[in-house]
Formats: structure tokens, sequence, C-alpha cells
């Protein structure tokens, strides 16, 4: 992959907390577009690596940029050009569907006008328009799925990160959601996803594979099924991680 389509590129990036190394080392670059697949066992590291991507913790050592902003020295510009949604769908189980949408627009920085354009939008696109009004705590999880995807996209950021975010769901929903990711990379937004669901991999167009904290494979999941003569990324995973040492 060229430099120049890189909207993730980090190199030897670490974080250490004491003498414990959380990550160790990881290069990777993503393009603009790509679905890209994190993943790992717990206490590989993901989640350390994310919160280094997003902002929201300074490496100890390494350099890299996301969306084009300096990991160490511009956090504040990549929290504005990204979206986050984690497994718990981040959203606010009192406020209602259009308060939880109005709100994290808010925070992104959207103008008022837009926001609501792009609500509306959302809305019709959503066949939703009927439960703006309606208390997130009253709706079914698949919907709250799609209004967290919406809430984390509705400043059409470049990147938006996915922590787990078909966790518990059933997999006809996870199905739907995996449509959406779809139209948001067809239409140019790098996803940057983590999962358990090791099926959810064949989906992406490229996958980590992170070990104690290093990425110990990153290709498609065709080339490495191929790469490790198995016939699933379940099997590929197994593999890999078969000697971790860090788990939680």
């Amino acid at each position: 992959m060229m430099n120049e389509d890189a909207v993730i590129s980090v190199n030897e990036l670490t974080k250490k907390f004491g003498d414990f190394t959380a990550v160790d080392h990881i290069s990777l670059q993503v393009a603009k577009g790509e679905i890209f697949g994190f993943l790992g066992a717990n206490g590989a590291g993901k989640t350390t690596a994310m919160r280094m991507l997003c902002g929201l913790s300074y490496p100890t050592s390494g350099s890299g940029t996301v969306a084009g902003f300096d990991i160490t020295r511009q956090a504040e510009s990549i929290k504005k050009h990204i979206g986050y949604m984690s497994q718990k769908f981040s959203l606010y189980e009192e406020l209602t569907v259009w308060e939880n949408l109005n709100l994290f627009a808010t925070i992104y920085g959207m103008p008022r006008k837009a926001i609501k354009e792009r609500a509306d939008e959302a809305f019709r696109t959503l066949g939703m328009s009927d439960m703006r009004n309606v208390p997130v705590k009253e709706m079914p999880v698949g919907w709250k799925q799609k209004l967290a995807f919406t809430a984390a996209t509705l400043h059409s950021p470049d990147i938006v990160f996915l922590d787990e975010p078909t966790g518990g769901v059933d997999p006809a929903t996870r199905r739907k959601f995996w449509e959406m990711i779809y139209k948001a990379s067809a239409g140019g937004m790098t996803v940057f996803v983590t999962t358990h669901y090791l099926d959810e991999a064949e989906y992406c167009d490229r996958v980590s594979i992170m070990v104690d904290g290093r990425i110990k494979a990153l290709d498609s999941p065709a080339a490495l099924k191929e790469q490790y003569r198995a016939a699933t990324m379940d099997e590929v995973f197994r593999t890999v991680a078969k000697d971790a040492k860090r788990s939680d």
C-alpha cells in the first residue's frame, strides 16, 4: 500500500506502563475506504493501541498519523476527524433518539443546521422517523446498534473506530450492521474494527492479529488463510495466537 493512500499510518508504535509493554513496536497502514480488522485475544493490546490511534493516550515511543494528524502532537485534531463506537453502543439510555444524535453531533463540532439536516436524512434512511422522540432505553438492541453507528458517523468522519460493535447481538442483526459498514466504506469512510467473531474477519479487506502486544500477522483474509493453510479465519487465529502468554 502506498503511503499517500494511508489515513492511518504508524511506525514502531509502543506503549509502556512501568515495566509492562502493552503495545510493542507495531507498524501498520490503513487506506481510505478500507475495512480493517484489528484482532487479538483479550490482553493482546488492542484496546491500548486503539486509544493511541484515537488520540486518547500518548505513545511511549514510535510515530504515526491518523487522518493526517500527528498522534503525539495533534490529538485534539484527530478527535474531530474520527468517530468511535464501543460494544456498549455509547448511547445515553434516558435520552431520546433525537437527543442522542444531537448530543454526539454537537460533541463532534457540527453546526446546528447541519445536525438537523443530517439527522433528518439519517431518520429517513434508517426508517426511524417515527422513533425520534422514543427514549433509547425502550428500543430493541438492533435499533440501538444502528443508532450508535449513526451517532458515531453523523459528522462524516474520515475514520470510524468500532470496538467490538456486534458483541451480544444475534447473527441477523450482525449481518444488517455489516451492511451499514459496507455502505460507509463504499462512501470513502475508513472502518477500523475490533471483533471477537472470527467469521466477521472474513468481511474485512485486511486483518491484523495482535499477540502479546505485537502484530504477528497482517494481510487479506484470503492471503492469511493461504499462508497458514487454513480453511477459516478462526483456524488462522488459533495458529497465530497459540503461543500467546497474555490474556485477561
